[in-house]
């Protein structure tokens, strides 16, 4: 039990990295949120898509503009000093000592409904003069009512012409725009400290509710899940397919991710949202669907791969197994691409731009990849060819071992000392392959050395008994047995024996050989006869030698020449 509490642990708390992150992170790459303000409201009430954001000023609003009053008045605001953000309110006598309660309000109000783009606000001390208001008025917004016309939010000259201010009409219209809030409850409760607004327009209070919200969609998709797999493992167990059982069985994340997402939208109103940040959440919330979607999509290619790598075509041709790996992992790469360009599609960016783009930069992208793209199509060669599968033992420029694995760029071979040798595809693709593992059987090849004491009778009997030990064994392959004698070596008479053992496996192999090997001896000794080793046989011959004469013995005296004799001297 504890177990399995940890591990619920473990996947609510990625679960809930695993979302912020994408909401954090997603988004970014679409649009960057305003600091200063929300969606703009339609005249019917219903908030629209917020614009564009453009750039910031790169130098700040002069402070006697419309623009500079407002960016003054959000700044202040954001960071809870509503006293001072009163200074902008054009508020009556009878109500001086509201300006902060009515700041605070107010500016609870542009979040709600008003998107302020300050771009678009007169950076001219006396305002814009070609927008159809008077001289003295410049409009920030709108706010939308029921039944009724927008009622504007407005800027209003100060009467000594030091600045600007938001009208008496729009201050007016405060405790009505605030009594009609849905978080007004909220507002009027929460810490001050939680009611600011933080990262992506979302109040810190939102941020919490979020996290919380995260946490308890994900303990609900777990149990959900479960449930519902034990419901459709059930009702797998009554079919005669096996595909099924085997979905069922790997669809317990993408199933819990999926069930989490949909009670994490369902409770998303709650939050109370403002435009932009409900529509960053959606955003987020889509690019983590999308996740779970290549996620489910390579569990399902992982159960096409197991259903076709068990099937009776993939029994009945060997040969082509090895397509299904490869196969799947160039499905999930596949998968990848297009979840990549949905999930930019999804964030408003031009895909066919973006292909359009590929299609330029092409070229340049296949010279530097050149030696990739060529390990990708050996890879494919292999495939289709077929010299080897994984786990056949081969043999490749001097290397042997047993193939691991197939990859997109390379295959790794397993060695006799458990090293990996990694060898890229399209070089391999070239190179003389040597299979070992399409040996339909193994041959004996050995050379029998027997003593030059041994006599011919003899040597007829050791052939013969030696044809008979490999024709009686039960693994020898009937055809093909050779045993001859062959030579008078140096120091041995060489009887070559050559055949074939009925056998794939080479463990089996080293044993029948040991067998036949030990009845070779036997054969031998029952013969008479012994092995021979190197060995040399020197002779050595004796003459008889002339007496050397010895060293101060008297030395008789040379006798005269005969006649017709010459004296040496």
């Amino acid at each position: 039990m504890s177990s399995w509490l940890a591990g619920l642990r473990k996947w609510c708390f990625a679960l809930a990295l695993g979302t912020l992150g994408v909401l954090w992170v997603i988004p970014a790459l679409a649009q960057q949120p305003s600091k200063l303000g929300i969606a703009k409201a339609t005249s019917s009430g219903q908030p629209a898509p917020p614009p564009k954001p453009v750039e910031e000023p790169s130098e700040p609003a002069p402070p006697g503009s419309p623009r500079g009053a407002v960016q003054q008045y959000l700044e202040l605001s954001r960071k809870g000093r509503f006293q001072e953000a009163g200074a902008l309110l054009d508020v009556p006598a009878s109500r001086e000592g509201e300006r902060a309660q009515l700041a605070k309000r107010l500016s609870a109000v542009l979040n709600r409904y008003v998107w302020i783009d300050l771009d678009k606000l007169s950076e001219r001390e006396d305002g814009a003069l070609a927008d159809g208001l008077p001289p003295r008025y410049e409009q920030v917004g709108s706010v939308p009512a029921e039944h009724k016309a927008d009622v504007p939010v407005r800027l209003m000259r100060r009467a000594d012409g030091a600045g600007w201010i938001f009208s008496a009409s729009t201050i007016a219209h405060i405790d009505a725009w605030y009594d009609g809030l849905p978080d007004r409850w909220l507002l009027e409760r929460l810490p001050a400290p939680l009611l600011r607004v933080g990262p992506r327009d979302l109040m810190w209070w939102q941020w919490l509710g979020l996290l919380l919200f995260v946490l308890g969609s994900a303990l609900l998709g777990i149990l959900t899940g479960m449930a519902v797999r034990r419901v459709l493992a059930r009702a797998a167990k009554h079919t005669e397919a096996t595909w099924d059982d085997r979905l069922i069985a790997r669809s317990r994340g993408p199933l819990a991710l999926m069930l989490s997402i949909a009670y994490l939208r369902v409770a998303l109103p709650w939050l109370l949202l403002f435009e932009p940040a409900e529509q960053f959440v959606r955003q987020g919330l889509r690019g983590l669907f999308l996740a779970n979607l290549v996620w489910a999509f390579w569990r399902l290619m992982d159960v096409m791969a197991e259903l076709a790598w068990d099937s009776e075509w993939s029994l009945a041709h060997p040969s082509s197994r090895a397509l299904i790996p490869l196969a799947r992992r160039v499905g999930k790469a596949v998968v990848s691409v297009v979840a990549v360009l949905l999930v930019l599609s999804a964030l408003d960016y031009q895909v066919s731009s973006l292909i359009a783009g590929l299609g330029i930069g092409g070229l340049a992208i296949a010279l530097a990849s050149q030696k990739t793209v060529e390990n990708l199509f050996g890879a494919f060669s292999l495939g289709i060819d077929q010299p080897f599968r994984e786990g056949d033992m081969v043999r490749v420029d001097g290397v042997l071992g047993s193939v691991e694995r197939l990859g997109l760029r390379s295959t790794r071979i397993r060695t006799p000392d458990r090293t990996v040798v990694s060898i890229p595809n399209g070089k391999l693709a070239d190179m003389r392959l040597e299979t070992l593992a399409e040996r339909d059987r193994l041959r004996l090849h050995c050379n029998l050395g027997l003593v030059y004491g041994t006599s011919a009778e003899q040597v007829s009997k050791v052939l013969a008994d030696l044809e008979d030990v490999l024709v009686k064994h039960p693994k020898i392959w009937p055809q093909d047995i050779s045993v001859r004698f062959t030579e008078f070596a140096t120091s041995s008479l060489n009887v070559e024996v050559t055949c074939w053992f009925s056998t794939k496996d080479f463990l089996e192999f080293t044993t029948i050989r040991q067998q036949v090997l030990l009845a070779f001896m036997k054969v031998v000794e029952d013969a008479g006869s012994a092995f021979a080793f190197p060995t040399q046989t020197i002779h050595l011959e004796t003459r008889p030698r002339a007496a050397r004469p010895t060293l101060g013995a008297p030395q008789p005296a040379p006798s005269a020449p005969a006649a017709g004799e010459v004296d040496p001297s």
